[in-house]
């Protein structure tokens, strides 16, 4: 009955942390370039009371044996990479990737990050930045005089100056992609970094043979969180947690029973 109760609690702890993220998905549910995490778990070691395949006499063996687990833990959360819908707007610098590439943003350490979420706007040096200010990479500098400023779907940044008809080019967006970009690490902010895991940033234009994508102007990626199926996912971690209370409040009775017949 001890077995039973940590056994339990391993499973209340696990539905625990899938609340949790369950709940990380449904509050950023309308965060641009939002990417949802979905819980995995694994079952812990077991205990063989008889072990499968044992020797049960000079030409039989144990079929199945007797192995009782120890529970469950959570063993990752991976990121589900799906493309979100794509919300028009009347922002010339509102990019949105169509297919798998990331856009680099250089952080105020030196290090690269990467993000889905395109809502770019202009420094005062009239570069592209995030709305924390962190630069689009490659850098890409607009003039104060500019007008009908044009990204094409090759990542193509112009735009135009009163006084002349032809447009000028101001630099071409480049996009990255990763082996496993499941494997990149969160750091807040809509933002990713590179890990042993994720390999390293594979870069390429977009609209490339690489397959990073093409550029949507006028366009954001919305979260690609299923609040249907997130809520779904919510009822049968409560149904899974409260019969792992069962099971606790069960074993307990038992210990009681026990106690009762000591006395």
């Amino acid at each position: 009955m001890i077995r039973a109760l940590y056994t339990a609690a391993s499973g209340m702890t696990a539905q625990q942390l899938n609340v949790d993220n369950i709940a990380n998905n449904l509050a950023n549910a309308n965060t641009a370039g939002f990417k949802m995490r979905r819980a995995q778990f694994e079952d812990l070691i077991y205990q063989n009371m008889l072990q499968p395949g044992t020797s049960a006499g000079q030409q039989t063996t144990v079929p199945v044996g007797l192995q009782l687990g120890l529970g469950t833990r959570a063993a990752g959360n991976d990121i589900i990479l799906t493309q979100g819908n794509l919300s028009g707007t009347s922002n010339p610098l509102d990019l949105a990737i169509q297919g798998k590439g990331f856009f680099q943003i250089l952080l105020p350490s030196g290090e690269l990050a990467y993000t889905r979420a395109g809502s770019f706007q202009l420094d005062r040096s009239g570069n592209l930045v995030t709305a924390d200010g962190n630069l689009l990479q490659p850098q890409i500098t607009i003039p104060v005089n500019a007008q009908n400023v044009t990204v094409a779907q090759d990542g193509t940044v112009s735009f135009t100056v009163p006084g002349q008809a032809a447009a000028q080019k101001a630099g071409q967006i480049q996009l990255a992609n990763f082996q496993n970009p499941a494997g990149l690490n969160s750091i807040g902010n809509s933002l990713f970094t590179e890990t042993d895991a994720s390999g390293n940033a594979q870069l390429a234009a977009p609209g490339s043979t690489e397959g990073v994508g093409t550029i949507m102007q006028g366009y954001i990626e919305q979260s690609n969180v299923d609040v249907v199926e997130e809520f779904v996912n919510l009822i049968q971690s409560q149904r899974a947690y409260e019969a792992n209370s069962r099971v606790v409040k069960a074993a307990d009775e038992m210990y009681q029973q026990v106690n009762q017949l000591a006395q």
